[in-house]
């Protein structure tokens, strides 16, 4: 349609959307469907929590809030960057926006220009690349491997900088592979980093707090303090504090870059939702006993997954350190043929197959920038979880 903008061309829509989408639609049509495709906890977002959003609407707080957040949020989010990162931020170097992907977004507009190079580790969470071709910029992509457990070496990322370079994007736990960075892996980045002064680090950090077998969370700045003057370190309560819906993301890094990103807010959005964010102050300073209890289930889950899909045919599932996904290869199951008559070409054709046959939804690798994969959210009940994976078992065991 000539009308839409040429943007349109460079941007795919969210594969995990399309995947929730489509087994919504099916459900409504009186499918049998088990969706493990959505990044969301199964937990209700904790009473505390749900209390301070109900007393902020009683108390009048309804009103538009500044554009970079509230004053008694944005000291939340400094106090809990010292309190569990070790990092010193003061309240203005702060902001909140409407979820963790309207701060990447506001960051990238900011900063890039035509021509200007992002780094981004395969696989990567959908809508990194997307973003980055929005803003203009233009992705390269640096493949890591499942026997390398999903991780970005330091050759790999030294080999990957170019003059052009502005930002590496790093996440850590991954989504959607669940890999987790010792501080020793990431001090081999962030060596590799120091050598070039012109690479900016966004650091994602939403899964901070799902992390297990005692492993220990670091980010960038934290690991290399010479980083700290070129790192937005990003953040948000959706993960953690079981609250996807209350869309509030936030961030911290240089008092210049936080400026320009509140400037495109203000045109944009203005602030977040004033009741969500009073909500999330009381997330970060209140109690947080409960998000190790929760991690508890969530490790139970992964055990579970793991075992289970190792025990399928032709699926090799390793065992990630955080967030609450797997990423399994079905490379042994490429070039069999489905009850259906369909021969499994791609990750594709397998969860596509897998859908029809068995009613679980679960997103292609590809999708991610690395197959042949596909990505299970563990983040639902262990009942549901167990019937997908004999489900899983039952259609692999199927295929000829």
């Amino acid at each position: 349609m000539a009308f839409l903008a040429d943007t349109l061309s460079r941007v795919k829509p969210s594969a995990t959307i399309a995947v929730s989408q489509k087994a919504r639609e099916l459900k409504a049509a009186g499918r049998d469907i088990i969706g493990l495709g959505a990044g969301e906890p199964d937990f209700d977002t904790p009473d505390n929590i749900k209390a301070a959003a109900n007393k902020a609407i009683a108390d009048g707080k309804t009103k538009y809030p500044p554009v970079s957040g509230i004053p008694e949020l944005r000291q939340a989010i400094a106090a809990k960057f010292s309190r569990e990162n070790g990092l010193t931020y003061a309240a203005d170097q702060t902001i909140v926006g409407t979820g963790g992907k309207q701060i990447l977004f506001n960051a990238f507009m900011a900063t890039l220009n035509p021509g200007d190079e992002v780094v981004i580790p395969t696989p990567y969470w959908v809508s990194y690349p997307e973003m980055v071709a929005i803003c203009g910029g233009t992705p390269v992509f640096v493949e890591t491997t499942l026997e390398g457990s999903f991780k970005l070496t330091a050759e790999a990322l030294e080999a990957a900088i170019t003059p052009k370079t502005k930002w590496l994007i790093f996440n850590s736990p991954s989504n959607p592979s669940g890999a987790a960075y010792s501080h020793d892996e990431l001090k081999a980045l962030t060596d590799v980093l120091m050598r070039h002064d012109h690479v900016w680090v966004l650091t994602d950090d939403m899964y901070e707090h799902l992390c297990y077998d005692g492993f220990k969370f670091a980010t960038p700045a934290q690991v290399e303090p010479g980083l700290y003057g070129r790192t937005l370190t990003m953040n948000g309560v959706s993960k953690a504090y079981a609250m996807t819906g209350w869309r509030i993301g936030y961030a911290a890094g240089p008092k210049e870059l936080i400026k320009a990103m509140d400037m495109i807010q203000g045109q944009q959005t203005s602030g977040a939702c004033t009741i969500a964010q009073w909500a999330a102050v009381e997330a970060l300073n209140g109690p947080q006993d409960f998000i190790d209890e929760r991690r508890q289930v969530f490790e139970q889950r992964r055990d579970l997954v793991v075992s289970m899909l190792n025990q399928a045919s032709g699926i090799t599932c390793p065992q990630p350190q955080g967030a609450f996904y797997v990423y399994p290869s079905c490379a042994g199951l490429i070039g069999k043929t489905a009850p259906s008559g369909k021969v499994i070409e791609t990750d594709e054709d397998f969860v596509s197959e897998l859908l029809e046959t068995e009613g679980v939804a679960v997103v292609h690798g590809s999708a991610f920038g690395l197959g042949p994969n596909f990505r299970i959210s563990y983040a639902t009940s262990t009942e549901d979880l167990e019937e997908a994976c004999r489900r899983i078992q039952r259609f692999c065991g199927s295929l000829r």
